[in-house]
């Protein structure tokens, strides 16, 4: 799963929470920008600081925002220029209430959102997708765990002729959510990186898609974020 942020030690873990609780102290009353992801799908509303205390910060939140920290056990908050520092933060969730749209975070953290370095919207897939990945005359079967317009990561068994590099031309079939017909979509790709120790692995792959091409993998996003967000809509915890 890709990692959203890396976190940011200045001092020790404890002083730089510390720090943070002090700049927020001085703030309450005022909004911050959340963000979380939802099977990759970011989840970014405004929250109000209503009351520090003992080391924890209570925000008023979006009920969305409040369901996806219940999720992960934490938030990203982004920085605020009224601050004596200039990172994003990250904070652990110590208690959260959905009904009444309310959170309490501790242990926070300076961090670098790394995700905003995206290009692409990525979705989660709940059920594989197949792949044909064409490697010389060879057809090596696969299984899409999450796609963007850019490229996907996708299950294989083997990754003996898949180096770093190596370009393949791949055959995604992606369903049309709405009338449950299937489309084979034909694109060029590198492979970036395959990781695991022992099959099966996860082969990270960069498109080049035709225009056509390109179209059916946007329709097919776009018909998954929909799913996704109702999903989120209707999740109960």
């Amino acid at each position: 799963m890709f990692q959203y942020f890396d976190q940011i030690i200045k001092g020790t873990e404890r002083e730089d929470s510390l720090v943070v609780i002090q700049n927020l102290k001085e703030m309450i009353g005022k909004n911050f920008s959340f963000l979380n992801y939802y099977k990759e799908i970011p989840v970014s509303y405004d929250a109000k600081l209503v009351n520090v205390d003992n080391e924890m910060a209570e925000f008023e939140v979006h009920e969305y925002q409040a369901k996806v920290i219940a999720l992960e056990h934490k938030a990203l908050i982004r920085a605020h220029e009224k601050f004596s520092f200039r990172e994003d933060m990250v904070g652990e969730a110590f208690y959260v209430n959905v009904a009444r749209k309310k959170v309490i975070l501790c242990n926070f953290g300076y961090a670098k959102i790394k995700s905003d370095m995206r290009r692409f919207v990525r979705v989660v897939l709940d059920k594989p997708l197949e792949a044909e990945l064409i490697v010389e005359d060879d057809i090596l079967k696969g299984s899409i765990r999450d796609v963007s317009l850019g490229g996907a990561s996708i299950i294989v068994a083997s990754r003996e002729q898949l180096p770093q590099g190596r370009e393949i031309s791949m055959f995604l079939k992606l369903p049309d959510i709405s009338s449950g017909s299937i489309h084979e979509v034909g694109v060029t790709a590198t492979v970036i990186k395959v990781t695991g120790d022992n099959a099966p692995y996860n082969c990270f792959v960069e498109f080049y898609p035709e225009k056509h091409s390109q179209q059916q993998i946007s329709y097919y996003i776009n018909q998954r974020q929909v799913e996704i967000i109702k999903e989120l809509k209707e999740q109960t915890l």
